[in-house]
């Protein structure tokens, strides 16, 4: 099992969207995934779920009231999930050493969506991640959080897999590509275009790759899974054993 955790800093820059999108894409090329919502304070993972509200979730769970495993949903494109609670009284008395249990889960992949900021939930979602992704938006003020959690996970000796940028308008507004690269001093390994499908598959309670496969936006994440699950490579493999087989009959 890996652990990938998403942070960006910065709130408001599609990381919910983000983790649920790049799970669902690991789901779609076979791989079994369930999404954590780590994000305690404002947890959105069941909003974007279509449940809002759930008898057992991430908190009851770092209550210790239930195991991790009986927080666990699936919606109804296949794609599992822990969802965060909603209700303000269910901040009290949380035990973030239990965030360790997601170390227990039955999965190829875990992918835990982080809290905004720098604080105990970041921090906790660091420990318990084999590898974290940064997402941020081409804006000053997102890149500029960004590099901060690049720092925080650098001083945790914790390694960052890449950068995710959302809502890449490529106009002279936006911060290019080329110059985020350089202020985070990281690879960036997906670029998921402004796309109006995002806003209509949260209207649906879904992944964009589900609603809308065919759309930049759902194109993008899909390339992040293929390559991050190393689909990509092997699909490549075939394609050059395909060739020089027939290349060989050919001669």
């Amino acid at each position: 099992m890996k652990t990938i955790g998403l942070l960006s800093g910065k709130g408001g820059v599609g990381k919910t969207t983000s983790a649920i999108n790049f799970a669902a894409g690991l789901n779609k090329f076979g791989k079994n995934v369930i999404v954590v919502d780590a994000n305690l304070t404002t947890p959105n993972v069941g909003l974007h779920l279509g449940v809002p509200v759930v008898p057992i979730s991430m908190h009851h769970v770092l209550k210790g009231k239930h195991t991790i495993g009986e927080a666990i949903y699936s919606h109804s494109s296949g794609l599992c999930f822990i969802p965060g609670s909603l209700s303000i009284d269910d901040l009290e008395d949380l035990k973030l050493s239990r965030m360790k249990d997601i170390r227990s889960l039955n999965a190829d992949y875990v992918i835990l969506d982080g809290a905004a900021g720098l604080g105990g939930e970041t921090i906790k979602v660091i420990e318990n991640s084999d590898e974290i992704l940064i997402v941020t938006n081409p804006e000053l003020p997102a890149i500029t959080d960004a590099l901060k959690t690049v720092k925080l996970v650098e001083e945790m000796g914790k390694e960052i897999k890449g950068v995710i940028v959302t809502r890449m308008k490529d106009d002279d507004l936006d911060v290019s590509i080329r110059n985020i690269e350089a202020m985070l001093e990281r690879p960036i390994i997906a670029v998921v275009p402004e796309d109006d499908t995002v806003r209509e598959a949260l209207s649906k309670k879904d992944a964009v790759i589900h609603t809308h496969p065919k759309s930049p936006a759902a194109r993008s994440y899909l390339k992040l899974a293929a390559n991050m699950s190393g689909t990509i490579v092997q699909e490549t493999r075939k394609i050059k054993w395909i060739n020089i087989i027939v290349q060989y009959f050919r001669l």
